[in-house]
């Protein structure tokens, strides 16, 4: 039977990698954390049939060289330089690829995202400094677009993450920021505890990013870039709340919660898309 196979990229300050790593194997990926110079010279060596092997690739959080030069800025640029082309080819085989905070910020500057028009080379929107102006460590609610041509979120309405960032409020033009909207790439938007979305206010919108957006992903819905954190909601103790929510579960069902974080459901999405459109074919 053909296994999905994932891989995660590690080094250079990356270092949300093991969660990453684990969420996926919870998901039922065949998951290898990879250092980013191994994954470009095997890529080398093998003229690109190393990446042809995987499925769906993760660019993971952290603060990649340091975020020296900008968040993600330098990563984006050694992958886009070495990998450019290989790259653009697991994008047209329908592949799958996820960005994750610095993650997210690297798949801007390479222009993966927005994608419009198939263009995957050209950089139009930006994740800049919070409002705030300090680094924020602190849980959020999601309202994820259910019309949204995302794989990573099918099924999924609203979600709790957190976020950690110093760069996270998403920019972009007044155009460009109607076309997401017109073609539902707006996946994920920060929203109060009652499910509306935030407007702006903090704490709710932790960062001050226009339109609340969280997370989007190109026109095929192949690729998704978010700050918020899944794999950090890989089991349902993750959740501050989770005593709270425990207690009340065993209330109504007289029976222990599933243990699997709601996190892992954004993986799995992925994995089940895999096996139904790649490895079928």
């Amino acid at each position: 039977m053909k296994k999905v196979k994932a891989l995660v990229f590690t080094g250079y300050g990356l270092n949300c990698d093991y969660e990453t790593d684990f969420s996926l194997k919870q998901a039922g990926a065949v998951s290898h954390r990879i250092h980013i110079n191994e994954v470009i010279e095997e890529n080398h060596k093998t003229r690109g049939a190393f990446l042809d092997q995987y499925h769906i690739m993760v660019l993971g959080g952290g603060f990649s060289w340091g975020d020296d030069h900008g968040a993600g800025v330098l990563i984006a640029s050694k992958l886009k330089h070495h990998m450019g082309r290989e790259l653009k080819r697991f994008i047209d085989k329908g592949k799958l690829i996820i960005g994750i905070c610095n993650g997210f910020q690297a798949l801007v500057n390479m222009g993966l995202l927005p994608g419009f028009d198939s263009n995957y080379n050209e950089r139009r929107i930006a994740l800049v400094a919070n409002d705030r102006g300090n680094f924020i460590d602190i849980w959020t609610t999601l309202r994820i677009n259910e019309s949204s041509p995302s794989v990573f979120t099918k099924g999924m309405s609203v979600i709790d993450l957190p976020v950690r960032h110093g760069e996270g409020k998403f920019y972009a033009s007044k155009e460009d920021i109607e076309r997401l909207v017109k073609g539902n790439q707006i996946v994920m938007q920060y929203a109060t505890r009652d499910k509306s979305l935030a407007n702006g206010r903090y704490p709710a919108n932790p960062n001050g990013s226009l339109e609340d957006i969280a997370a989007i992903c190109d026109p095929t819905g192949h690729i998704l870039g978010m700050m918020p954190h899944p794999e950090a909601f890989n089991h349902y103790t993750n959740h501050p709340e989770w005593s709270i929510k425990k207690s009340r579960q065993k209330e109504r069902i007289q029976e222990e919660p599933v243990e699997e974080g709601n996190g892992i459901m954004i993986f799995s999405n992925a994995v089940s898309y895999v096996k139904e459109h790649l490895l079928q074919a």
